[in-house]
């Protein structure tokens, strides 16, 4: 259970509970009415109705189930832990306090079921790492991750936290940064995307369209050799799929990526593309949270040369078995 706590003042004295509960808590209508039904509003330890005229000095708690049941001590001590059950992907907490998270997902993995997924979710893994009940988990995503993407993710442990941080995205005070390997290198070492994306008939895959919403990626390159790229990427709109739309418009499509792309033998079920920098304000005390995640072996392993020997010698082969098998259907020969 979280508790949060504000001691009324001058300035409140002689208002209805109503009008300042919601401002000094930062709640909506939906919240307030909801927490007052349930008895989580309390004033100097009683149930607060809301016409109550408030006295300055009073004592305000908002009682907020986060499905926490530890102390903050075990709370923190759960960082850097690592759990992979039902043979998913690892992921990590990099950070959690009494409000909020962020984990590091791996991948494949989904975020939330959808579709045909209704299992093996970070929902399931976050409960398993916190043990708790998957089914009774507290689980609020606030930014979101396709399943073949790793990296950063950060979750609200309650719907006030959820309100709050969601509030802050695409602005200054949210910031992703994300990393990805790309078939090919981008004409201008820096630049901004500004292109709109639309979804294309009824299924998952979206395009660069004039009817579409606007979407704005900004982007550097890092990093090239041997035809490909490493990038680095921060989003200023949040579209479904909007880097790997974005990067395949530039003729840049992301290594792996089976819907923009070509798949690789080397990445199974996932593409390369990592949240890398995740900053927000945490959503109670106003500190600036902020977590790193480096780039994964496997993706590092892209950019190295024995990859690019490796792909070559794979597309070679196929192009030797290709053209002997030409020849014994046509009963050709060749000349050097």
């Amino acid at each position: 259970m979280r508790i949060l706590t504000y001691i009324t003042t001058e300035e409140d004295a002689g208002r209805a509970a109503r009008s300042v509960v919601p401002r000094r808590f930062q709640l909506g209508t939906h919240a307030f009415r909801r927490l007052k039904v349930e008895g989580g509003i309390l004033c100097d330890g009683a149930p607060l109705r809301a016409d109550t005229v408030l006295r300055a000095g009073q004592r305000l708690e908002i009682l907020m189930d986060n499905g926490e049941t530890e102390t903050k001590a075990e709370i923190e001590a759960k960082t850097e832990i690592k759990a992979a059950p039902d043979g998913l992907p690892p992921s990590f907490i990099r950070y959690i306090d009494e409000d909020m998270l962020v984990v590091s997902k791996g991948a494949p993995l989904a975020t939330l079921p959808c579709g045909h997924i209704h299992t093996g979710t970070l929902r399931e893994q976050l409960a398993a790492l916190l043990g708790q009940d998957a089914a009774a988990f507290d689980y609020h995503p606030v930014n979101r991750l396709d399943k073949g993407t790793s990296g950063l993710l950060c979750v609200a442990r309650h719907a006030h936290a959820q309100r709050l941080l969601t509030g802050q995205l695409h602005t200054d005070s949210f910031i992703r940064e994300y990393l990805a390997v790309t078939e090919g290198v981008p004409s201008q070492r820096e630049g901004v995307i500004d292109a709109p994306i639309a979804r294309l008939g009824t299924g998952a895959k979206r395009a660069v369209r004039p009817d579409g919403r606007r979407a704005v990626t900004h982007y550097r390159v890092e990093q090239a050799a041997g035809g490909r790229a490493l990038i680095r990427l921060r989003l200023e709109t949040g579209r479904t799929h909007q880097i790997r739309v974005h990067l395949a418009h530039i003729g840049c499509p992301i290594c792996g990526d089976y819907l923009y792309g070509r798949e690789l033998p080397e990445l199974k079920d996932r593409f390369a593309l990592h949240s890398a920098r995740l900053r927000c304000v945490q959503p109670v005390t106003g500190k600036t949270v902020e977590v790193v995640e480096p780039l994964p072996e496997e993706l590092k392993a892209l950019l190295t040369p024995s990859a690019f020997c490796a792909e070559f010698a794979s597309s070679a082969l196929a192009g030797i078995s290709a053209l002997n098998t030409s020849l014994l259907e046509g009963g050709g020969t060749t000349k050097s």
